[in-house]
């Protein structure tokens, strides 16, 4: 599929379907690989000269917003669908895949009557994908905000023994709770084992001798457990804590346990909910976007020709998608059928010329802009 499209407006001399067929047989025979579509623009209410003006003035930053738009949900989805591990679907406009949407273009009376003024077509894309934008961030934040917190929580679980969480490597049986013992859970260094094992019976008065056992160990530290009397653990802390050794709080019920694991479930299941109901929005609105983006360039064509050709309008609308090789060609191609006086006047500054109306850097003798899919 191509991705990069100009779209044309040539003058019509005498008609539409001769000038037609010597462009085809122009890029045939000099640019063949070049695909060339009709762009069928309707018949659309001109208005008035200062109103067209005004309205080719905003229609680059108007094309800019939206096109960025369909770019923003396009990388969202593929965003979606790599973090599910499996690459995004075919974009399509009810059904009908994106290119070829483009390339078979045809007008949507029953949402843009072609007898509206010019300016209350393009206000009404513009509103329509301002909505879908403002939406769009309301989706995404929200799935963010679950994915952060599963973020979070698993960094926890994956860090080191010093930070992470510890309910997935503690067992109830592990800690012993009464009326006068208590189980605390150190963390030692790696090559300070021998010292714990060594010491941890003496850094204060009623421990439990061989009470310490070793539950995990990673690259950096060790977890152990080690059992005293109530009234002698905070020392215990303290002295551990003189020796180099991080005595963890740990929470050992079996209530704080199970709603920890119903918390990341329900994140798990929220995240996934939340996620195929972003894809599938997005999946949705993108064709809507992209609709409404191919209307915008329909106008943007007609706009520009009323004002490049005059009226009555009498313009043949094309989209091309030549290679990088072809590209030089094919603008001669299209210089050349274009038939208009003084073209030499249109070309760049690069060509050695005098540039275009507005002082733009790539002019040309006839209506042209790019389209970008991706």
């Amino acid at each position: 599929m191509a991705t990069r499209y100009w779209a044309v407006s040539l003058p019509v001399k005498s008609s539409a379907s001769s000038l037609w067929n010597q462009l085809q047989q122009s890029i045939s025979k000099q640019a063949f690989d070049t695909p060339l579509y009709r762009f069928n623009v309707p018949n659309l209410r001109v208005g008035t000269l200062d109103s067209l003006l005004a309205l080719s003035d905003d229609q680059l930053k108007s094309n800019n917003f939206v096109e960025g738009v369909t770019h923003k949900i396009r990388r969202q989805i593929e965003e979606l669908e790599r973090s599910s591990g499996v690459e995004a679907g075919a974009l399509t406009v009810d059904g009908i895949p994106i290119d070829s949407y483009l390339t078979r273009f045809v007008w949507d009376e029953a949402k843009y009557p072609t007898m509206s003024p010019l300016r209350d077509i393009i206000d009404g894309i513009h509103g329509f994908v301002s909505k879908v934008e403002d939406d769009l961030k309301v989706r995404v934040a929200e799935y963010n905000n679950v994915r952060s917190q599963l973020n979070a929580i698993n960094r926890k679980q994956g860090g080191s023994l010093a930070v992470r969480d510890l309910s997935n490597l503690v067992k109830l049986e592990d800690i012993i709770t009464s009326e006068h013992l208590v189980t605390l859970l150190a963390i030692v260094p790696k090559y300070s084992q021998k010292d714990w094992l060594s010491s941890y019976e003496t850094l204060t008065d009623y421990v439990v001798p061989r009470s310490s056992k070793k539950l995990y160990e990673d690259n950096d530290y060790a977890l152990y457990t080690v059992t005293m009397f109530g009234r002698v653990a905070d020392n215990f802390r303290g002295k551990a804590r003189e020796r180099g050794f991080q005595i963890r709080d740990f929470e050992s019920s079996a209530e704080t346990q199970d709603s920890r694991k119903q918390e990341l479930d329900k994140l798990m299941q929220d995240q996934e909910t939340l996620r195929s109901s972003l894809l599938q929005w997005c999946y949705s609105s993108y064709g809507e976007v992209f609709s409404a983006w191919m209307h915008f360039c329909a106008v943007r064509i007609f706009t520009e020709s009323i004002l490049r050709y005059g009226l009555p309008p009498s313009f043949l609308g094309c989209v091309l998608a030549p290679g990088p090789k072809s590209e030089k060609k094919v603008r001669s191609i299209l210089e050349g059928v274009s038939d208009v006086v003084n073209s030499v006047y249109w070309k760049s500054e690069d060509d050695g010329a005098m540039g275009g109306l507005g002082g733009e850097a790539d002019t040309h003798p006839y209506v042209s802009f790019t389209i970008n899919l991706v």
